[in-house]
């Protein structure tokens, strides 16, 4: 088989119900699938072990589960077993479209007001640094629950690689020794100064995670069981109680990945299928899509004064109605499709100008008639028979809650801090929720992860997804335009300058040199305000960035040429496989 392998530098381009009960079918005839088998992800080790399974005949599930299972061994700051996830599947043969929630769930003895003091929101370090900030970690449920249904490799072999670079290191690139490095005063604080990671790293130092190792071979050999019960368990729950937590083992024993319909929608002749609640990329991601069919943004250009105005004002009116009606659908009866509806998207179009910014302050959510952190990782798979996985991945923040598991080698993840721990208050990454998102236990907080497949003429043509917070969506909205709108190649897709807007707090961060200097001049007389990036401090509740996402995509043109776009921001890489 040959491999053609793709590097992206910052130089270089580069559960509960069976799915079978509720598919969703493309209805487009089958056809023979010969492009050969795709990978996009967030590291070589990544992408090589995706590979190895890839050519022993496996399936695009075997080889995100491979891919992920490194991914939280060279990532440790993105993903990994103590976090959770989403996995969007296609499968060509059937057309059947599946979405695996592996979200983490609140520890049952979680109170709306556990984040609260004197009436108001705790400080970052004293809630999201710590054990209490830990949810019950889902990725695992959700690499059974996926293999379950399409995996063509044994469950114990996909661990192999993982296993083998774990025992014996990697070598630390400048990016991971800086990541590391920022976070060694917490590291210490949490975990002590003999942690594994309580030490300065520099560019080729070797790392070696036997107590990893370890853990993925008891995962290899008896499933999920030997991670949410027994000797695991008991780490972890002892690490975040320790850490000033308040999970048990129930919390973990009765974990349960779930089976959801994903988002469909229609964007011109593209058919573009992605997750729902309890993500809100899709519905965001639909609700944008159709705001701007309304218009001829291909005429506009790429980055233009009117692209970037329609694009900010399609982002403010989505972020504004995420902010009241999203949360996990288990708790409470939330909309969907009605945010997608053509009426309402007009409603809600009807006060956007040309000539001037439309102030956050004067936009509200909408009425409906019925009723990410910076630090994710994102992989895009299509394997040999046609089969594609879109897998997000995440710890939320950066190391998570820097709890460290010592003898199972792997950080535990904060995603409490995705729920609102008060109505109309913040969260790390300047998003506001509502009463949907409170605090419950057992609850699914609500995520920005956007694992997106789309189709056109009934067959896959873009994979894509991105970590970033709460710039997943945009990040993702962008390179869909950049292919479909502006013609751009998948890697010059991918490498261009994105900007991003949320509603509150109410700024446009754009790249470095993403905006012209004449439409950044134009952009702020028209009341528009813009921060540029980097910025290193927080800035108007937006955490301290240099860049926007790290999207990885893979995408076969009209012709059926395919190519991979591995994203220059990170150490992304991709292969084809012939």
């Amino acid at each position: 088989m040959k491999v053609t392998l793709v590097l992206a530098s910052f130089f270089i381009f580069s559960c509960t119900a069976p799915p079978s009960e509720r598919p969703i079918s493309s209805g487009s005839k089958r056809i023979i699938w010969d492009k050969g088998a795709m990978v996009s992800a967030a590291n070589p080790h990544a992408v090589d072990a995706a590979v190895a399974i890839l050519e022993k005949g496996g399936s695009a599930v075997d080889a995100a589960i491979a891919a992920h299972a490194v991914l939280g061994l060279v990532e440790p700051q993105s993903s990994g077993l103590g976090g959770g996830g989403f996995m969007l599947n296609y499968d060509f043969s059937s057309g059947d479209l599946t979405f695996i929630d592996g979200r983490e769930t609140a520890p049952s003895k979680a109170t709306v007001d556990m984040f609260m003091k004197n009436g108001n929101v705790m400080g970052f370090r004293e809630a999201w640094v710590s054990g209490k900030a830990v949810g019950s970690p889902g990725a695992v449920a959700l690499y059974k629950t996926a293999h379950e249904r399409s995996g063509k490799v044994p469950w114990s072999e996909l661990f192999l690689y993982a296993i083998n670079l774990a025992e014996n290191g990697y070598v630390v690139t400048e990016k991971q020794s800086r990541s590391l490095n920022e976070k060694y005063d917490d590291f210490v604080k949490v975990n002590g100064q003999n942690s594994l990671y309580s030490k300065i790293f520099k560019e080729g130092d070797v790392i070696v995670n036997k107590k990893f190792a370890e853990t993925l071979k008891k995962v290899a050999k008896d499933g999920p069981k030997a991670f949410y019960e027994g000797d695991i368990a008991k780490m972890i729950v002892d690490e975040v109680n320790s850490s000033g937590g308040i999970m048990e083992m129930d919390d973990l024993k009765n974990y349960e990945s779930v089976w959801r319909d994903p988002v469909r929608f229609k964007y011109k002749d593209l058919d573009i299928i992605s997750m729902s609640l309890p993500s809100s990329g899709g519905i965001l991601l639909g609700q944008m899509l159709k705001a701007i069919e309304k218009y001829d943004i291909s005429s506009f250009g790429h980055n233009s004064l009117k692209t970037v105005q329609l694009i900010t004002e399609v982002e403010r009116r989505a972020y504004a109605d995420r902010s009241k009606y999203m949360g996990d659908p288990d708790f409470m009866d939330l909309p969907v499709y009605e945010l997608m509806d053509d009426d309402y998207i007009s409603e809600r179009m009807s006060s956007f100008s040309w000539d001037n910014a439309t102030l956050s302050s004067d936009i509200d959510y909408g009425t409906i008639v019925s009723n990410e952190s910076l630090e994710t990782t994102h992989y895009s798979i299509i394997d040999k028979y046609g089969n594609s996985v879109s897998v997000t991945t995440t710890l939320n923040n950066s190391y998570g809650s820097k709890v460290f598991v010592e003898e199972g080698g792997f950080f535990l993840n904060n995603e409490m801090d995705d729920f609102s721990s008060k109505p109309g208050h913040p969260n790390f990454y300047g998003l506001i929720g509502s009463e949907a998102n409170s605090i419950q236990p057992k609850k699914r907080m609500l995520s920005s992860m956007t694992p997106t497949i789309v189709l056109k003429d009934g067959k896959p043509s873009l994979i894509v997804g991105t970590p970033g917070g709460s710039t997943i969506i945009t990040s993702v909205l962008q390179t869909i335009l950049n292919v479909y709108e502006f013609n751009m190649s998948v890697s010059d897709a991918v490498s261009a300058p994105r900007f991003h807007h949320q509603w509150l707090p109410d700024v446009v961060i754009v790249e470095e040199n993403g905006f012209t200097k004449e439409v950044d001049s134009l952009l702020r007389d028209k009341s528009y305000f813009i921060i540029s990036l980097p910025f290193e401090d927080e800035i108007s509740g937006m955490s301290p960035r240099s860049s926007i996402g790290a999207v990885d995509a893979i995408f076969i043109d009209k012709n059926g040429k395919v190519s991979v776009g591995p994203d220059p921001r990170g150490d992304d890489f991709g292969a084809i496989l012939k």
